[in-house]
């Protein structure tokens, strides 16, 4: 936000305010690494405008919950809340430092652009040119994620931000589409809204070993770091202590994690010609811990007893990107298939993120167990209890599938 720039209370919506701050910093965290990947000063200066607009929502929520209390037992009630609002700003200030490690031009090895491609799906930001046959048509009517793969994750039109289109938004002559999907698709995308052919960064050959082993951590550090995130939404929406557990135990493995990244870059340090080009990798780590920490936030009131406010369950309910809990029944279509052999993401666009498993006879302190990050050799069976993430519409399919029969 611009020091000039003027902000003054007016009743608005909590519950929209959170939808659109948890948005944001969802999108804010994928286009930083986007930047950082492509090496894209479009992208990083798009991230400093979204941050400007965190700030915007950060002061207005805090403004609205400051005139909602009235009370102690307001302010107990309310307290989470502003920890989950001060998170999603923790977050968007996290992404413009990653951004600026771009635009300052602070300098990373060639080894971080060689395995970011692996942890971040392509996201390009194309603008839509006078001629292109997308103008003037809607996103259903265009049906691109089907057709191509490629999803348009927001858009930008005149200033103001769209984090949410959906088969109803129609596109315009001059919006800037941030679009995200397989190379494949991403291109040809690209190629009809701007006229344009979509050239990919080239990828760099790796480094010394003790990089390579630095750049490894970073990595993981940012996939458990946007875990963390999409769980301690979840842990929220569901007022789950187990799920906060989860987001407790990835912030502690992201700071364990961060030591060792610091202990390999040392080491690397004396086996570069310039040592001074490890600066945006330190920054992009700090800034990754920081992400894992605002997990943390979002998480706290559940994890100290305070229970979900319904404000927050609702804006994550009704945000972009939903989350959703859903029970394998028995005899359903994935009861006893791998996510793989399903295709899963690719038949209902939802990513699970978590799959919690009953015991007969519990070990833990909740009874379950839990699998973070599961993959596509993940086995599904009646009873598992299934966290994903993705669009409203993917929820339905989703849902349809893990009904029994």
């Amino acid at each position: 936000m611009s020091p000039d720039e003027a902000v003054s209370y007016e009743p608005v919506s909590v519950k929209a305010v959170l939808a659109e701050m948890k948005d944001t910093a969802e999108l804010l965290i994928d286009l930083s690494y986007s930047a950082v990947l492509l090496g894209s000063d479009d992208i990083a200066e798009e991230v400093l405008v979204l941050e400007e607009r965190m700030d915007v929502l950060h002061l207005q929520a805090r403004m609205s919950l400051l005139m909602a209390a009235r009370n102690p037992s307001d302010a107990e009630a309310l307290a989470p809340v502003l920890g989950v609002v001060g998170a999603a700003e923790k977050i968007s200030d996290a992404a413009g430092d990653i951004a600026k490690v771009v635009l300052e031009d602070v300098g990373l090895p060639p080894a971080m652009r060689a395995t970011l491609p692996e942890a971040v799906e392509t996201l390009v930001r194309a603008t839509v040119t006078d001629g292109s046959s997308y103008a003037g048509r809607s996103l259903g009517d265009l049906n691109l994620e089907t057709a191509t793969g490629v999803r348009v994750i927001a858009i930008r039109r005149q200033g103001e931000w769209l984090l949410n289109p959906d088969a109803t938004t129609a596109l315009e002559t001059g919006d800037v589409l941030l679009v995200r999907g397989p190379d494949d698709g991403i291109a040809d995308v690209y190629a009809v809204a701007t006229g344009e052919d979509y050239e990919p960064p080239a990828a760099p050959e790796p480094a010394i070993e003790d990089l390579e082993r630095a750049v490894d951590s970073i990595v993981l550090m940012k996939n458990m770091s946007e875990l963390a995130v999409d769980l301690a939404y979840g842990a929220v929406l569901f007022d789950s202590e187990a799920v906060a557990e989860e987001v407790l135990e990835l912030e502690a493995e992201v700071d364990a994690l961060q030591s060792r990244f610091e202990a390999w870059t040392l080491r690397a340090a004396g086996r570069v010609e310039e040592p001074i080009s490890l600066r945006g990798m330190v920054r992009l780590a700090n800034a990754t811990e920081v992400i894992s920490d605002a997990a943390l936030e979002i998480s706290e009131g559940v994890l100290r007893g305070l229970g979900t406010h319904p404000v927050v369950a609702a804006a994550v309910e009704e945000s972009d990107e939903v989350i959703v809990r859903e029970a394998v029944d028995a005899d359903s279509q994935l009861d006893g298939v791998t996510l793989g052999e399903r295709e899963l993401k690719t038949e209902t666009g939802m990513r699970v993120i978590a799959v919690r498993r009953p015991r007969d006879q519990p070990t833990g302190k909740h009874g379950t167990e839990w699998e973070l990050s599961p993959g596509p050799k993940t086995e599904l069976t009646a009873g598992d209890v299934l966290i994903a993430k993705g669009t409203r519409s993917g929820a339905e399919r989703l849902a349809a599938l893990l009904d029994g029969a």
